[in-house]
């Protein structure tokens, strides 16, 4: 017997068809008239894209364009819920291990070809395909049957079918709850086989061979300057036709926060993410600058390949000499909120209810300043570097966008004054910073996660050995068989294991968490229609310049003060911690000049989803 999850559609879709070439996009206005076609919406996300291919991208600039671009068998919407995407129902086996999904009639790519079932059935195993080094596989596929198999070097062994053209059906090795929402995460979006054997990876470098599926197709590319995405007029899937009326979507690519607050303030971008942190003691309280807490920290990786870094007082030390309150309040200017635990807050605990971050122990790194310095001291002593004596001088590695220079100032003297060492910094480009973390090129480096979905897993995963995104090379043989024994359907055991993971991580001191992050964002009041994520997506489908429409939900409304705020920490992030900057000044000599040093930090932040 099944469990019929079936997902009916509340509304017929629109569907636009063009003559011959499929080079005109027809255009529509919304249903009261307001918003009308003919037009174009320009936002600036961040500079030039490391890749716009799904399996590859790791980076929320990407995943943005993604998202625009293509669709995946289920989407999530303006409330954070799931609905249908290219599948227009699925069902589920009792046993919790089958996953059927029903793909929608007459599914097209954006060169006009059909689209069925067997693209995602090779999507999902180049995904599983290690020659591919999707840095996500482990997490998105790596529950389903077959999938060590398939890393071994037989990625038909991923026991993904189509046993016709419109059924998809995955097998899964264990029960997964929110395998429903990796169904409609970005990096599973379809791929076209014909299209990417033909060109290689070079298919996600030019509008000619980027074929695509989503409410948008890319119409150009100008390497640093900008990209544009059309109007596809072949889509068909979960978005409201109607309500998708904007002819094209440009993204414009900069890295210069400086440059992309001028396109903003000349009208040349409608939304911007990146706000020169000067300009955001001014701008605060006014109607076109948001701050919305996303569920997503803030860490610094440390190269454990480097002999330095494999003592764990060492570790210890680095950590614990940081005054967290400090970072958060006056550097960062209380835009975002102090880590003393890697997991914060919007994300839940066995319940769904409870947060998780309230269940966790906060003795690894001490609240109290005072205590948290002492500490740093004896445990750089025990390393045998008392006073920092015979330490050799460390390299962090950041890219100069936002805070995170200041921030860097700030972890310079503060270890120059508390641990007696010395830190060089290092500025990288945003589009050689992560490769260089991956590789592991680097001694320290600043790093970050946002979650993809609500659930621990997603970030203690990073930490187990063969993760894609395990950038510190952290490996320790019983964490890894804590997370390997979170898959289970006990739900109390599972989160038990969870807790019992980030404990034994906190306590290797495997990385330093450092702040619980927000996005900041300046948006036009005219610019309607979009929606902010708790995951840290601007979702641009139904975007246009005008009036609100009648009937439709609060445009713009960002969906992370009702989901990702839930806790009354994450509010405090985007509201009364702002507005007490002035208040919250010099209270640790260490970063006085980091926090100067702020005003000037000019560059994009093209956050990672491993960022």
């Amino acid at each position: 017997m099944k469990k019929v999850l079936a997902l009916v559609l509340a509304a017929a879709m629109a569907f636009s068809m063009v003559a011959c070439g499929g080079n005109k996009v027809a255009t529509s206005g919304a249903a009261d008239g307001t918003a009308t076609g003919s037009s174009n919406v320009t936002v600036q996300l961040g500079p030039n894209p490391e890749t716009l291919d799904p399996a590859l991208n790791s980076a929320i600039d990407g995943g943005n364009m993604i998202l625009t671009a293509f669709e995946g068998l289920l989407i999530i919407d303006e409330n954070n819920e799931i609905q249908p995407g290219q599948a227009e129902s699925y069902e589920v086996s009792e046993d919790g291990l089958t996953w059927t999904f029903h793909l929608r009639e007459g599914l097209k790519w954006s060169d006009g070809t059909d689209l069925d079932a067997t693209d995602f059935v090779y999507t999902y195993k180049r995904v599983a395909d290690p020659t591919t080094a999707a840095p996500y596989s482990a997490t998105v596929v790596g529950m389903i049957a077959g999938y060590d198999e398939a890393m071994a070097g037989n990625p038909d062994a991923l026991q993904v079918s189509a046993p016709d053209a419109n059924t998809f059906v995955v097998t899964l090795a264990h029960p997964c709850t929110y395998f429903d929402k990796l169904a409609a995460f970005a990096t599973l979006s379809p791929v076209q086989q014909e299209t990417i054997e033909a060109n290689g990876d070079s298919w996600a470098t030019s509008p000619e061979t980027y074929v695509s599926n989503g409410p948008y197709y890319m119409t150009e590319w100008t390497v640093g300057q900008q990209i544009v995405f059309t109007k596809n007029p072949y889509y068909n899937g979960g978005w409201d036709s109607s309500r998708i009326v904007t002819d094209t979507i440009t993204f414009l690519l900069m890295e210069d926060s400086t440059a992309a607050y001028t396109a903003f303030q000349t009208g040349q971008a409608s939304l911007v993410r990146d706000v020169p942190t000067e300009e955001i003691p001014s701008l605060t309280g006014t109607d076109e600058f948001h701050v919305d807490p996303i569920m997503g920290t803030s860490y610094m990786s440390m190269n454990l390949q480097n002999e330095l870094f494999q003592d764990v007082n060492v570790r210890k030390a680095l950590s614990l000499a940081l005054e967290r309150d400090y970072i958060a309040n006056t550097v960062q200017q209380g835009t975002y909120l102090p880590a003393y635990e890697l997991t914060g807050p919007g994300i839940t605990d066995a319940d769904g209810t409870t947060p998780y971050m309230d269940n966790s122990n906060k003795e690894w790194i001490p609240t109290d300043y005072e205590e948290s310095k002492k500490q740093a001291q004896e445990a750089l002593a025990a390393a045998g570097y008392p006073n920092g004596e015979g330490f050799p001088t460390i390299t962090y590695t950041t890219n100069d966008s936002g805070y995170n220079k200041a921030v860097a100032e700030y972890m310079q003297q503060c270890y120059k004054e508390v641990l007696g060492i010395n830190l060089e910094i290092e500025i990288v480009e945003w589009s050689s910073f992560t490769p260089l973390r991956r590789s592991g090129d680097y001694e320290m480096a600043r790093n970050g996660w946002v979650f993809d979905y609500n659930d621990p897993s997603n970030i203690l995963e990073l930490f187990m050995t063969d993760n894609g995104n395990n950038d510190g090379k952290y490996s320790n043989p019983k964490f890894d068989e804590l997370m390997e024994n979170t898959n289970i359907a006990d739900v109390e055991q599972r989160f038990a294991n969870l807790h019992a993971a980030e404990e034994l991580l906190m306590g290797d001191y495997a990385m330093i968490p450092i702040a619980h992050n927000s996005d900041f964002w300046l948006q036009s009041t005219d610019l309607q229609g979009i929606w902010h994520s708790p995951y840290g997506y601007w979702y641009l489908q139904y975007a246009y310049i005008g009036e609100p429409t009648e009937g439709t939900t609060a445009e713009s409304e960002s969906v992370a003060a009702s989901t990702a705020a839930e806790s009354t920490a994450s509010e405090a992030a985007s509201s009364e911690a702002v507005e007490s900057v002035a208040s919250e000044a010099a209270s640790s000599e260490a970063a006085e000049s980091a926090v100067s040093e702020a005003a000037s930090s000019e560059a994009a932040e093209s956050a990672s989803t491993a960022a």
